[in-house]
């Protein structure tokens, strides 16, 4: 329903393969999340660089559009804050690793003496 705002603008295979891109990001971001691997994570960060290019397609087509809708807005912003978002919960998990690390280290230190 949301896609029909473009239908005269732009042919249909680019609206399934813009959104086709967007699903490659979200599911390049859950295996960054899943990875255990410091260079698995990297999967994050390409899909936060492949949902910017998402997200400024949509919005070029956006505002080619004789009128502005807020309604499609989820369009550009959803695959974008979903790599953002899962970016920020990686760097959360690797703080509080490194965090147990530091409390495993003082554990010892203390049983040691």
């Amino acid at each position: 329903r949301y896609h029909a705002y473009f239908m005269s603008e732009i042919d249909s295979w680019v609206v399934i393969s813009a959104d086709q891109v967007a699903v490659v990001v979200c599911l390049m971001a859950m295996k960054g999340l899943l990875s255990n691997s410091k260079q698995n994570r990297r999967w994050i960060l390409w899909s936060c660089y492949l949902s910017i290019l998402v997200a400024v397609f949509w919005l070029y087509q956006m505002l080619r559009l004789p009128k502005f809708r807020w309604d499609i807005i989820w369009l550009p912003l959803g695959p974008l804050g979903g790599a953002c978002i899962s970016l920020y919960v990686d760097h959360l998990l690797d703080e509080s690793s490194e965090e147990i690390r530091k409390l495993r280290g003082y554990m010892y230190s203390y049983k040691a003496s």
